[in-house]
């Protein structure tokens, strides 16, 4: 173990865990809106981008899914997507607007990620990948319920900043840095870094075959 686990780390993961949460299901409703879904599928798209990283990720450590030990990520979910439904009636919205709270769901669930791979005694590639699924997952699941190519793989630097950033986190924290810190600095520029690839159309090159 790289760091020491203390109250505090674990106080400020569970809180850094109920934003990550209420961000990425505002990203999926803002995202199901695009294609006129009715409330419950509004509902449940939000739920499940907000919840399906963290869940694929606690499935593969083999650890008790997180919105099963606490309800209150559940709750919260529900309230982000059905706040967010309502406030979409009322004022105007851009179709693109989901990507920022995507952004910030993805640089803090990859970093909450990461953090989890590394406390049930992860290789740091593992653990790494740890924080890649749970950033992207969820978004991966909303855009496929959407019928659309999910951002992670066609998008600009969506994924990859993610496993950057991970590998970051676990650098910072081999030099000594206090977790919390750590945790906040490497969520930040992930959360930076992906606004400036979006506003600067900033992609990894395209898969394409060879013209004859």
């Amino acid at each position: 173990m790289i760091f020491e686990i203390t109250p505090d780390l674990l106080s400020s993961l569970y809180w850094f865990a109920i934003v990550a949460v209420a961000v990425s299901s505002a990203s999926g409703v803002l995202r199901a809106g695009c294609r006129k879904f009715d409330l419950f599928g509004v509902l449940i798209i939000g739920i499940t981008t907000g919840l399906g990283g963290g869940t694929i990720r606690d499935l593969v450590l083999g650890i008790e899914v997180f919105w099963f030990a606490d309800q209150w990520f559940f709750i919260i979910s529900s309230l982000s997507s059905i706040l967010v439904f309502v406030i979409a009636r009322y004022f105007q919205v851009s179709s693109q607007s989901f990507l920022v709270p995507d952004a910030m769901g993805l640089a803090i669930f990859s970093v909450i990620g990461t953090i989890s791979g590394l406390m049930v005694g992860a290789p740091w590639l593992i653990a790494s990948f740890m924080g890649v699924v749970t950033g992207v997952m969820g978004g991966v699941i909303r855009d496929m319920m959407c019928d659309v190519t999910p951002i992670a793989f066609k998008n600009q630097l969506n994924a990859v900043l993610a496993w950057v950033g991970s590998f970051v986190l676990i650098l910072i924290l081999e030099s000594g840095v206090e977790p919390v810190i750590a945790i906040i600095v490497t969520g930040v520029a992930i959360f930076v870094s992906r606004l400036l690839a979006i506003k600067y159309d900033i992609c990894l090159p395209s898969f394409k075959f060879k013209d004859v």
